[in-house]
This record gives structure tokens, C-alpha cells and sequence, in this order.
């Protein structure tokens, strides 16, 4: 486990999304970034794409068969969880899918499993990123 004292199967999904979200959004700053030096616009423009929840929605159905069975029960906590609001511009359906990778992350990343998470982004990036 990454932190002492912390156990990841004991925090609420919608606190393993909030860490989620940032750990994936790094994960696609970093694959941005190795690809060249680019106008810092561009970074953004580009960083937005990936971690908007429509594409974090249509990662989810690449990722859903190779999920072990800890991993999909972490997605379903996360897709199921109450965030109680729904940003303006993102339908429920997605933001709830969203939720459950970034809740997936989360949990990967405090688990120590970076391995394993760096895995799932790359079949991310290869099937649903551009």
C-alpha cells in the first residue's frame, strides 16, 4: 500500500474518485507532455479531451472486460455512488461512468498497483484517446 495507515477498501468511492481524478488527469498530462513541447493552450485543450467525462465514459467499456474482480467491484461502487450534482454540460449516465474510473484509479494508485494503472491508461489511450 502506497500510505501507511490508509486502507483503500475502507474509503467511500466518491473519496477514491476525488484522488482518481487527479491521478488520471496526471497520467494524461504526462502522456501529453512526452509527446513534445507544445504552446501551454494546446497542453490544456488537449488535457481536456481525455479527462472530460464523455471520454472517461467511453474508456470505461474498454476497460470493463480486463477488470479483475476487485477492480470491477471498486467501478461498481463508484458508478453507483450519490455525487449529488451532475455538472451542467455532462449527462448522469457518463458523469456516473466517470465517477467509477476515476473511483478506480483511486483505489489503484493507493493500493500501490501503478503497475496495473499504468496498464489500464494505456488500453485507454489505445482504443478511446486520440
Amino acid at each position: 500500500m502506497l500510505c501507511d495507515g490508509c486502507d483503500p477498501k475502507q474509503l467511500s468511492p466518491l473519496t477514491l474518485a476525488f484522488l482518481g481524478d487527479a491521478v488520471f488527469e496526471l497520467l494524461v498530462r504526462e502522456r501529453i507532455v512526452c509527446k513534445g513541447s507544445r504552446p501551454v493552450s494546446e497542453l490544456h485543450r488537449l488535457s481536456v479531451q481525455y479527462v472530460c467525462c464523455k471520454s472517461q465514459a467511453r474508456a470505461a467499456h474498454a476497460l470493463l472486460p480486463l477488470l479483475t474482480e476487485e477492480e470491477a467491484a471498486v467501478f461498481r461502487r463508484g458508478k453507483n455512488a450519490h455525487p449529488g450534482h451532475v455538472p451542467k454540460n455532462a449527462c448522469q449516465s457518463d458523469y456516473h461512468t466517470a465517477t467509477a474510473v476515476e473511483a478506480l484509479f483511486g483505489y489503484l494508485y493507493l493500493c500501490g498497483s501503478t503497475e496495473r494503472m499504468r496498464e489500464l491508461f494505456e488500453t485507454i489511450e489505445n482504443t478511446s484517446i486520440n
